[in-house]
């Protein structure tokens, strides 16, 4: 028998809270984990729980001070935020209430009872939501389950359902039939809700470096040479790819009817796959990570590979030929799976599982979804050989946050569809569960769009995990080519732009698992008392210092221009295809062609980028950009050796810029090291909005030269000085001192022409508008024409551009 520590659901440890943080009565206990987060269980037996649960791990919190007054007719405890008052005379926790006494931010909703019904009117109140199981079949949007962070400052965390991780390792039920919650009163302080929240119910895990690369996804049959030659075909087109799937037909699907279907499979099809080992070495070989797809559900049966393995482990004849059933509840059976039906697979090559969910809600163990515990033991044997754990499944309710990749299921191909898909993202990050790969451009049905298979694309290169996915409908692929010009160039670029933005994401995983700041995240977020922030949930921030504005709508026809209303937080933003400059704190119309996407960066971001759209993505790239929007603050690149328990090394970039009465400015850029060593490598820096430098100079004293680099349409870059600071040591740090700098001009005359070259209307139109952007008009004589709406905002924001400060 394996390692039984592959199936250990539990270290052995209870998860038990201060015992001066507790407060008992009778039929109930309280614990007051922090100021501003309570636990409340009621029983009349009171079988209380210390254990570990499903969902809460730690409950070891530095003990808050708080006031308990009992009297005749029960309790009440004051912490510095919150008034608890209990009724003991009041059956179950009826006579319960919790008051806001800091942080409340609604008049009119100060107090939480169990059971009221509270407004949900948003985006003025109600709860901000969690996220979902599945979006399967979905053609639009789904309601949002309630979470944890509300406009009223208060939610709960239900943790009465959760089963017992014992200290055996094991999971066992819950004695009693109680309740068993936590509070969360944190008024609009988000970050700190979230900081308690994982500290209740664990990290989010780090992912693996290569799992933020493009994914290839498809169902369909493919054999060895077909998928090695599609891959090949991927890289001939400069297209950079890092996970291949499989899905299931790489295992036998033609069985016995006698003994089922062949849905749920184990054994590889020898027809399409003929040397396995072969198969996933030359994957490997081109720097491909790869996954199976995986539907356990009907158990190990007698044409599976592992199936005399599996019955002798289980004490079975392996002669009778007896189906094996899948018992998710079944320790024995889980460790021979683990070991004798999975173990061989990955000893051959395989990185880890798609769990494709078949298994229904029950098990043969009460309240025991299979699909946590799918999820649970999948994820964490995944860790076997000193591997990073991943696993790539649905969402489990119950701390599903600690099994990335989520997989959200077979959606619908349509815009509305499309449409949905930033919120249901954004919205995630209140529970913590940050790693959604969607079907990027759909799974089944629709119809050919080549705008919407574009539109999808670019909001998948900025999701978390970017997973091209389609049906076996041959007309379906998701190839880039399929789509004919310019869709394929412009697809290509955004593909290329996912691969270079690699080391910034991988930055945010790294402060999604240590500060717990989720990789996409609402605006409220970081903004939790701007109104604005809540009026666009489709919005979302994107690691340190990204903004992005999904278009999820079709161009206007005569312009080909989609117009997006965004909100933009406070500080000035700069849109990284375009280069164009916007104040924020307010509403702004967004207007962009097909090519382009409203992806705005942060005034005084420094944004880390593989300067190689073609490198190894498992690994730290070799030579970097540096793209460094003009204003002061400051970012970090994060990185580490890809171990299984690595410590990060870390580059805090901190820039300044001081301009001058002239209109010149100076730009300083200091790198500080610290945390784990990172290798020197080549680096550049790229300034958008700029267009001439008195002096570059290195704190050594060399003098570097600079130019202006134009927009290179190949890979998205925007319009700027370039300069080359050749091979840097990141662990000495650098300080780069830019003297003098000469902002370009805002308007981009090419960019002009562009929009009015393409758009349908009259060539005396067109060039009266140029004339009128281009000669100094104002946005009063662009109103004058009667052109398409679309294309007087595109115009008029251009006009409206801000300078580089």
């Amino acid at each position: 028998m394996q390692d039984e520590s592959l199936i250990s659901l539990s270290d052995g440890a209870p998860a038990p809270a201060p015992d001066g943080a507790v407060v008992t009565g009778p039929g109930y206990r309280i614990t007051v984990l922090t100021d501003r987060l309570i636990r409340v269980e009621w029983d009349p037996e009171e079988h209380f729980v210390d254990e570990k649960t499903q969902q809460v791990v730690n409950r070891s919190f530095p003990v808050a001070r708080f006031d308990t007054v009992r009297d005749e007719q029960g309790i009440e405890i004051i912490t510095d935020s919150l008034r608890l008052r209990y009724d003991e005379r009041m059956p179950s926790t009826a006579g319960l209430s919790i008051t806001l006494l800091a942080g409340a931010t609604d008049v009119h909703y100060t107090t939480w009872r169990p059971g009221q019904v509270y407004p949900q009117t948003l985006p003025l109140r109600g709860n901000l939501g969690s996220t979902a199981r599945t979006l399967d079949e979905v053609d639009g949007a789904i309601e949002i389950p309630p979470g944890i962070l509300s406009t009223f400052g208060f939610g709960v965390l239900d943790d009465s359902a959760s089963l017992v991780l014992a200290e055996d390792g094991w999971i066992r039920p819950r004695e009693g039939a109680g309740q068993d919650f936590y509070f969360f009163g944190y008024g609009r302080d988000f970050a700190a809700a979230l900081r308690d929240f994982h500290t209740l119910t664990g990290p989010i895990p780090l992912v693996p470096r290569f799992a933020l690369g493009n994914w290839w996804s498809r169902y369909w049959a493919y054999d060895e040479p077909e998928y090695l030659a599609l891959m090949a075909k991927f890289r001939a087109h400069g297209i950079p790819l890092s996970v291949a799937v499989i899905d299931m037909d790489w295992h036998l699907v033609d069985v016995d009817p006698a003994i089922g279907t062949g849905w749920t499979g184990y054994t590889w099809n020898s027809e399409l796959f003929p040397d396995p080992e072969r198969f996933l070495s030359e994957l490997h070989a081109h720097g491909l990570a790869v996954t199976l797809n995986l539907h356990p559900a009907d158990g190990i049966r007698r044409h599976e590979a592992a199936y005399a393995a599996v019955a002798t482990a289980m004490g079975r004849d392996p002669d009778a030929g007896t189906a094996i059933e899948f018992d998710v509840a079944s320790r024995r059976f889980m460790s021979a799976y683990q070991e004798h039906v999975l173990g061989p697979l990955e000893d051959q090559g395989v990185d880890f599982w798609w769990i494709d969910w078949q298994s229904g809600e029950h098990s043969h163990l009460p309240g025991l979804d299979p699909l946590w515990m799918l999820n649970h033991t999948h994820f964490h044997a995944s860790a076997r050989h000193g591997r990073r754990p991943l696993t790539f499944s649905r969402y489990t309710e119950r701390a599903g946050h600690r099994y990335p990749v989520g997989f959200s299921g077979d959606t619908i191909v349509s815009w509305a569809s499309l449409a949905f898909q930033p919120e249901f993202t954004a919205t995630a990050a209140n529970a913590g569960y940050t790693w959604w790969s969607h079907d990027i451009g759909g799974h089944m049905h629709g119809e050919h769009d080549v705008e919407l298979a574009v539109r999808w694309l670019q909001f998948g290169v900025l999701s978390p995990i970017n997973r091209l996915h389609s049906s076996t409908n041959p007309f379906s692929s998701k190839e880039p080519w399929a789509y004919g010009e310019p869709a394929a160039t412009i697809m290509r670029r955004y593909l290329r732009l996912r691969h270079r933005l690699i080391p910034m994401l991988y930055t945010a995983a790294w402060a999604a698992h240590a500060e717990n700041v989720s990789v996409v995240r609402p605006l409220y977020h970081d903004a939790p008392r701007a109104h604005g922030a809540y009026e666009h949930p489709n919005e979302y921030l994107l690691g340190e210092h990204l903004l992005v504005v999904p278009i999820t709508v079709p161009r206007e026809r005569a312009s080909q221009l989609a117009t997006v209303r965004a909100w933009l937080p406070e500080g000035e933003w700069v849109d990284v295809f375009t280069g164009l400059r916007y104040r924020g704190s307010r509403e702004a119309l967004l207007t962009r062609p097909l090519e382009e996407y409203p992806l705005l960066a942060r005034a005084g971001a420094v944004v880390p980028l593989d300067a190689e759209p073609l490198s190894h993505a498992g690994d730290a790239p070799t030579s970097m950009e540096l793209l460094v929007i003009p204003g002061t603050g400051s970012s970090a690149l994060a990185e580490d050796d890809g171990a299984a328990a690595p410590e990060r090394g870390l580059v805090t970039f901190t820039q300044t810029l001081d301009v001058h009465d002239d209109g010149r400015a100076d730009i300083t850029l200091v790198a500080v090291h610290s945390g784990a060593p990172m290798s020197s490598r080549r680096m550049r820096v790229r300034i958008p909005g700029v267009r001439s430098a008195d002096s570059v100079t290195m704190q050594d004293g060399r003098r570097l030269g600079s130019e202006v680099v134009d927009a290179e349409a190949e890979d998205l870059a925007p319009a700027g000085l370039g300069i080359d600071l050749g091979t840097v040591e990141l662990d000495a740090g650098f300080r780069l001192e830019i003297r003098g700098a000469v902002p370009a001009d805002p308007l981009d005359p090419q960019r002009v022409f562009g929009l009015l070259q393409q758009a349908g209307i009259g060539y005396e139109t067109k060039r009266r508008l140029w004339r009128a952007v281009t000669e100094g008009g104002t946005a009063d004589a662009i109103s004058a024409e009667d052109i398409p709406r679309e294309l007087r905002d595109a115009l008029t924001e251009q006009l409206a551009a801000l300078p580089a400060w």
